[in-house]
Formats: structure tokens, sequence, C-alpha cells
């Protein structure tokens, strides 16, 4: 993957621009990005090769939307289902396709099955795994007894049911426990918060039920660092800092983009932002619409909030879902369901194995 095309050379899948500082940047971080694009079915990881190059792992997880990641855990929301890895580096030591290539590999290890939900977001808290369940308009909790367990619901939400009625698609968590969720309306009627497009989104403090902030221009992923509550307006590609008490935010900076996807690595943003449809009847008349062509990651600093870095796709990825930043990792591997090598990946508390191939079938 190169910064640049000579001119004339056919652009290959996952073909991307990106700033010359991006690969050092992630090397000096000692980070990896993940991504998410549910509309090109994939995870992919993003490294630095060297101090002048990246290099992308792309794997295939259906209509993969969501991402969580705690500790050595990453969650991936597909389709259907909720997808848990985990990484362990003594099996990308011995890993029979690429032994001594990456540093860790993450293989899965659990799956739940919660059926067609739209979850749009995932944390890990001090009661399991947290899912934004936006089709039934409340959090719930994930486990291997039931599809979900709601746990909390907006008080304008007058009972569960599939109808995505106020577009619930985050959570900030505080201390393990939620704490904020952003929402698109806040009616009790299927899909109600497509007429209120593009100003009708709304912050909601999860312990008192009550509606801080409203009429703002379709925000998505709330997250507190420092005090503060991050997040994006993806009608306007703005990042803002809002102060709950208050009521108020101020706008840290803008990208050219429908916004959607923020993570944090030392004092470091990462920002995800997509390419909008333009035959798309809901987002079509966006303010940001017209400049929203391209897909990719905007770096910035947080204390100041100057950008950084950036990368920006030319084919495949038009649409990001999420993003998180794997610290500690400068090169991690991936291994998806669909992988049959994930099947011989053993681990147990202190160590790992490789199982051989049945009759030392050649693993492709």
């Amino acid at each position: 993957m190169n910064r640049q095309h000579p001119q004339g050379q056919a652009k290959g899948p996952f073909s991307c621009t990106y700033s010359p500082n991006l690969p050092e940047l992630l090397m000096q971080m000692n980070c990896t990005i993940a991504l998410s694009t549910y509309q090109a079915g994939k995870v992919v990881f993003v490294s630095a090769q060297d101090a002048d190059k990246l290099i992308q792992l792309p794997r295939n997880f259906n209509h993969a939307m969501a991402l969580g990641l705690y500790g050595n855990r990453l969650a991936v929301a597909a389709k259907h289902e909720v997808i848990v890895l985990a990484h362990d580096p003594g099996l990308a030591a011995a890993y029979p396709k690429q032994p001594n290539t990456y540093d860790s590999l993450f293989v899965p290890r659990a799956s739940y099955y919660t059926g067609a939900v739209d979850i749009h977001g995932l944390e890990w808290g001090k009661a399991g795994l947290w899912a934004v369940n936006t089709s039934f308009s409340c959090l719930c909790l994930l486990n291997d007894q039931y599809s979900f367990i709601p746990r909390w619901k907006p008080s304008f939400i007058s009972g569960l049911a599939s109808e995505d009625r106020c577009h619930l698609n985050g959570v900030a968590m505080n201390d393990g426990e939620p704490l904020y969720v952003t929402t698109m309306g806040h009616d009790d009627s299927f899909q109600s918060w497509r007429k209120t497009i593009p100003n009708g989104g709304t912050v909601i403090n999860v312990r008192t039920n009550e509606i801080i902030m409203e009429n703002l221009p379709m925000p998505h992923s709330p997250r507190l660092y420092d005090g503060k509550l991050y997040m994006l307006f993806s009608a306007t590609g703005e990042i803002v800092a809002a102060d709950p008490e208050k009521r108020t935010y101020d706008v840290v900076n803008k990208v050219d983009g429908f916004v959607r996807g923020l993570a944090r690595h030392a004092d470091h943003i990462f920002v995800a932002h997509s390419k909008l449809r333009q035959n798309s009847s809901t987002f079509k008349d966006l303010p940001i619409a017209k400049k929203a062509v391209t897909s990719g990651v905007t770096i910035f600093h947080l204390p100041t909030g100057a950008r950084v870095a950036e990368l920006k796709y030319e084919t495949t990825v038009d649409e990001i879902f999420d993003i998180q930043v794997i610290p500690g990792l400068k090169r991690p591997g991936i291994v998806s369901p669909d992988q049959e090598v994930h099947r011989l990946s053993l681990v147990i508390p202190g160590t790992s194995f490789w199982a051989k191939p049945e009759e030392e079938k050649k693993i492709e």
C-alpha cells in the first residue's frame, strides 16, 4: 500500500492514500487501528509496516458494525451475532500460515447469537458485555441464555419492539456503567427519528433518564475523556466536546465526511468518516452531503484539537461503521471465523498450541 499511486497504475482492493507521518506515528504510539465496514463486510487492521509504509489486514465479518475492545478481547457485531475474539502472542509466533510475522494473533473465542437487533455499540462493563440495541431502542447485556437481556430504555419508549423508534446509537461508559447515550430522535413510533433529521438528536443521562441535550445534528459515538463528553455530529462532520452539567458544547474540529466511530489512544483521538451514498433519501440533503466523498480516518491531538494525520480510501471501503485503537501491538494478526485455520488454535491459561490438521492436510 503506497502513499500515492504512479499515474496510470490500477488501484487494487483497499487502496488508500495517507499522510507521510502516519506510519511513523503508529510505530511511536505502539498501536494498530481496527476498522469495521458493513458495506464491505470486513474488519480491517491498519498497522505500520515500517516508518514509511502501512499494511492492511482485512478479514470477513458479515455486515461488520460495532467494535468493542477490552484487554485482549475484541468483540465484533455482525449481522445476526456478536463474535468475541482474543489475541495471544504465542499463537502468533507459531502461526502455521505465517510464523513469526505478527506480535499477537486474534482468534475467535465465542459467539452470541443475538438475531437481527442492529447493534450500534459494544462496551464491556462491570455487568458484562453491553450492546446498544438500536432495533429495540434499548441498552442490553449479552449472554449465552438469551438473544439479549434488556437493561435500560429511554423513558419516552413505551415498550420493547423491533421498530428502531429513536435510533439509539451510542453509549458512553463511566466506571464500568453506562452513563450517557445518543439518539437521533425522541418519539415512540416506528422509525420516527427519520422525520426529524438532521436536527432531532439527543443526549440522555442513563441514570436519571433525562434528556440533557437536544436538537443535535445526528450525534454518534459518545465517549467520556478527561471529564468531557466527546461525540461526533454526523450531519455536519464536527467533533465536539460537551459539558453535561452546563449542557453546552464546543467544536473541536471538523472532517469533510459522515463522521461515525471515535477512539482514543494517549493524547490522540481517531475519527472515522464515511462517503455518503448520493442516492440515499435519508442522507442526501445533510449539510455534509456534498463534501462526504471519501471514507477514512483522521487523527487529532486531543489537548489542542489539531489535525495530525489522515488516511483516505480510494477503493473498496466507502462506509466505515466503527473504529478502535489496539494498544501495545504494532502489527497484530486476525483470523476470522470463516478461516478453517482458527479451529486449530488452542489457548489455555498460561500457554497456547496449534493442533495438527487431520491427516496433515495443507492449511489454506
